[in-house]
């Protein structure tokens, strides 16, 4: 079972929403299910993701090199991926992690839209929570 928060849903569609007709290709990160609010159900240690890297369409590097060189690896975990006119799978010019999401038209969450895939492209189960991560705050200097 892969856990993500509703929130992260939400944001990733409209961005998927706002490219359309091009996609979207960004990174995703976890936060421990113990340091969330709502996620009492889930072991204090399970991963749930919450947090996305804004994506940089205009990084010639990444382009040419397929490297995201502006996000540590260590830090994603997963992966977003939308496919405007594509079926929702994992396909073979997709870049990969341990855990893709994809989506499709009409950017809804629903199972025919909206999916969790590893890295062989074998379909995960996913559960959307209502559950918050804790408030960051930036610190002062």
């Amino acid at each position: 079972m892969v856990y993500v928060t509703r929130a992260l849903v939400s944001v990733l569609l409209d961005l998927a929403d706002d490219a359309d007709p091009d996609d979207v290709n960004t990174g995703l990160s976890v936060t421990p299910a113990g340091e969330l609010t709502g996620a009492d159900e889930l072991d204090p240690e399970t991963p749930v993701f919450t947090d996305f890297f804004l994506p940089d369409p205009g990084n010639s590097v990444n382009a040419v090199f397929g490297v995201d060189l502006s996000t540590p690896a260590r830090q994603i975990q997963g992966r977003f991926l939308s496919h405007p006119v594509g079926e929702l799978r994992v396909t073979e010019r997709d870049d990969l992690a341990q855990v893709v999401f994809v989506a499709v038209p009409p950017w809804e969450p629903e199972d025919d839209s909206f999916g969790a895939f590893d890295r062989a492209g074998s379909r995960l189960s996913v559960e959307i929570l209502d559950a918050e991560p804790p408030e960051e705050r930036l610190s002062e200097p």
